[in-house]
């Protein structure tokens, strides 16, 4: 079995998993204590999935004396509430609570606490119901079946065996390191605690050699990853840290990509090299470093700036649109999740065809406001068209009857100017020019009223505005690293 690599995952009573880890000190690689540990658990493993409950919690109980992980107290006390379960045995109920609570006291980080709470509340009151209500199967000298477990002790689900991994290194004190160093350090050798899934491990300590193994995860193994690291006397050592924590790292050719984030360590090659630190919303930082073999340099990189939040804009459309932010172009098309320094910016979304959608919003640090955008089409405007079109029809009828009374005029004016006796008062021209006179004015006045009316049908702001549903929630990852596990904790604020 040691020289099996896999991962161990837990699940404590009630179900659900998580990291679980240990404060004990891992053993020496080799070490005898170790191994009595592994074959015990072996065996305690079998007995369990056997059903002999009482062969299982002994095999725990020695692999517990051997080396003492919290995690083993866990399973001695899984055995004997299952074993209780299944018999409806008060006395083993007892035992279960009494492994629970030692476990639970030996390690102070355990991530199923409350749940491990919950069923030593549970299990102390089915012993009580099961010793006040004596059942045909509480006794060890009966052959009938025992008690149906109450509804609460069934409501916990089945416990499980909780399995362990181990990492340990020679020298100790080695950095762990889980699927690359741009996640930053996982934990120190030696360092025992569950992980789930594949993953590839990797140590590292200052003048020494990196090694790293590709583990997959078993959920229910004793697995022992142990390193051997061989010096790197020509090799020197950095630390590259930064005021803005997470910062990224790119070291001689940007191209490449980002090595890790800050803060960051390692061995490197001796001679002269260009470090990068960046973070969103400072001002990148550059230093020219030496390293030298054996020895010890360090980059410490103030980066100047603000924090910035994010602005994450999608929607129906948004492929075809333009995001502006203060003016100035933030994406050419969407969808578009961009840092934006903190403050109050003005946003606006355009689209040909569409009404821009247009929001003065303050932005937080640490936070991202998703804005789905839902922009309305621009209205058409073919009753203005049609207003112009009857406005240019009086202004042509007035146009025409102003000539036609125009002409009246200068007929008889032109026939008082040859000398002819003057018109007759009766003349109809007389008529007809008066006619067309107030008929030209009425056809003007007309012409300007729709055309005012044209105009004001032009500019009016038709149909429902563009809009949007906005959320802002701050979402931090920061590392977790306890005794026995680590990783990323997630926070978010609605």
């Amino acid at each position: 079995m040691l020289a099996g690599v896999g991962v161990a995952a837990a699940q404590p009573a009630g179900g659900g998993g998580g990291a679980g880890g240990s404060g004990a000190p891992a053993a020496a690689p080799g070490d005898a204590a170790l191994k009595i540990a592994q074959s015990a658990f072996d065996e305690g493993q079998v007995a369990f999935l056997s059903g002999d409950f009482d062969k299982a919690a002994d095999n725990f109980k020695k692999a517990y004396d051997a080396r003492p992980f919290p995690q083993f107290l866990y399973n001695i006390a899984a055995s004997y509430h299952r074993k209780g379960k299944a018999k409806s045995d008060p006395d083993a109920y007892d035992k279960a609570v009494t492994y629970y609570k030692r476990y639970l006291d030996e390690d102070k980080n355990a991530q199923d606490r409350d749940k491990v709470e919950k069923a030593i509340s549970v299990l102390e009151g089915e012993a009580k119901r099961l010793r006040a209500t004596p059942t045909p199967g509480g006794g060890s000298g009966s052959s009938a079946p025992p008690a149906a477990p109450s509804k609460e002790v069934e409501q916990l689900g089945e416990a499980g065996i909780r399995g362990l991994m181990v990492i340990e290194s020679s020298p100790q004190g080695a950095t762990i390191y889980l699927d690359g160093k741009d996640k930053g350090p996982f934990g120190t050798t030696p360092w025992s605690g569950t992980v789930q899934g594949e993953h590839t491990i990797s140590v590292e300590k200052r003048g020494y050699k990196i090694a790293e193994k590709r583990i997959a995860a078993d959920p229910s193994k004793l697995t022992v990853l142990s390193f051997v690291i061989a010096e790197e006397d020509y090799l020197g050592w950095l630390e590259i840290k930064s005021n803005v924590p997470g910062a990224d790292i790119f070291l001689d050719d940007k191209a490449v990509g980002a090595i890790g984030k800050t803060p960051y360590s390692g061995n490197f090659k001796p001679g002269k090299h260009t470090v990068w630190v960046s973070a969103d919303g400072y001002d990148e930082y550059q230093q020219q470093i030496e390293v030298i073999a054996g020895e010890a340099a360090e980059v410490n990189a103030a980066l100047k700036g603000s924090p910035v939040g994010y602005l994450n804009l999608r929607g129906p459309g948004i492929e075809d649109s333009k995001i502006y932010v203060d003016d100035q172009i933030l994406c050419e098309r969407g969808p578009c999740r961009k840092p934006v320094k903190e403050g109050e910016h003005t946003i606006v979304i355009r689209r040909p065809g569409y009404k821009p959608y247009i929001r003065r919003m303050e932005i937080q640090a640490k936070t991202e406001t998703s804005i789905k955008v839902d922009l309305s089409p621009e209205p058409g405007r073919a009753d203005a068209i049609v207003t112009y079109v009857i406005s240019a029809g009086f202004l042509g009828g007035g146009i025409y009857l102003g000539m036609q009374s125009s002409k009246l005029h200068d007929d008889i004016q032109k026939q008082i100017d040859s000398g002819m006796p003057p018109p007759d008062q009766n003349d109809p021209r007389f008529q007809r020019g008066k006619i067309y006179a107030i008929a030209a004015d009425a056809a003007f006045g007309l012409a300007a009223i729709t055309a005012l009316t044209a105009v004001y049908y032009t500019f009016r702001e038709k149909g429902a505005p563009s809009a949007a549903t906005i959320d802002v929630r701050a979402v931090a990852l920061t590392p977790e690293i306890g005794p026995g596990y680590a990783g990323l904790g997630l926070e978010v604020h609605w």
